[in-house]
């Protein structure tokens, strides 16, 4: 391998928090039902594929326009909560192991869905660390479609087959696998069938990348 693409909620640092509260007071706004639950399914989506889950629970229907004017009333509520971040944020295992796969020559990028990527790199003090980024801003399609990663191995210059991509989310894990990608999984990705490493914490990586 030559490269690892990371996914960024929930393996380089946890915004899920900040996602929840601001899709709650959406949901709380307009009188939908939401939990912890029904925001576990939101993980690794894009915002109005996440927007679509969440109208699962609406007892009525809302139009394209609504629907825009929600997903970017949820996205200011996120946005300002981000602003909470800091590089407290980011751990100390997950920079070491970070600058020891770089001492190693890993080309390193982000293959994520989110359109506040670049903003929350910045506050953990990651803004300029990354050979590539690709997030919600360059894509089209959102995981379980590979689109993502493909873009990052592209702006890396390198094939899929010598790229592994860091996964928590199951539908990361099927857009790697549909990508022609070797995959690593955290948490719940470890559960799904096609993943090509279980990592027990972020530092195991250092044992596959050699």
């Amino acid at each position: 391998m030559k490269a690892v693409i990371f996914d960024l909620d929930g393996v380089i640092c946890f915004t899920d928090k900040y996602h929840y509260i601001a899709w709650k007071k959406l949901a709380d706004k307009n009188g939908i039902y939401f939990d912890e639950e029904i925001n576990n399914r939101l993980r690794g989506v894009s915002r109005m594929d996440s927007l679509e889950i969440i109208l699962e629970r609406a007892d009525r229907t809302y139009t394209a326009e609504e629907k825009e004017a929600m997903a970017a009333e949820k996205n200011a509520s996120y946005v300002e909560l981000l602003k909470e971040m800091s590089p407290a944020d980011l751990s100390d295992e997950v920079k070491n192991t970070l600058d020891e796969l770089r001492n190693r020559g890993y080309k390193l990028a982000i293959g994520s869905s989110s359109k506040n990527t670049k903003m929350i790199l910045k506050q953990i003090g990651l803004g300029e660390f990354f050979d590539a980024v690709s997030d919600g801003t360059n894509i089209t399609k959102s995981k379980p479609d590979p689109e993502v990663f493909l873009k990052a191995a592209e702006f890396i210059g390198e094939n899929p087959a010598d790229c592994l991509v860091v996964e928590d989310a199951k539908a990361g894990i099927e857009a790697a696998t549909a990508g022609g990608f070797k995959s690593a999984g955290l948490g719940e990705a470890t559960e799904h069938p096609s993943v090509t490493y279980k990592l027990g914490s972020f530092k195991d990586l250092l044992e596959i990348c050699i």
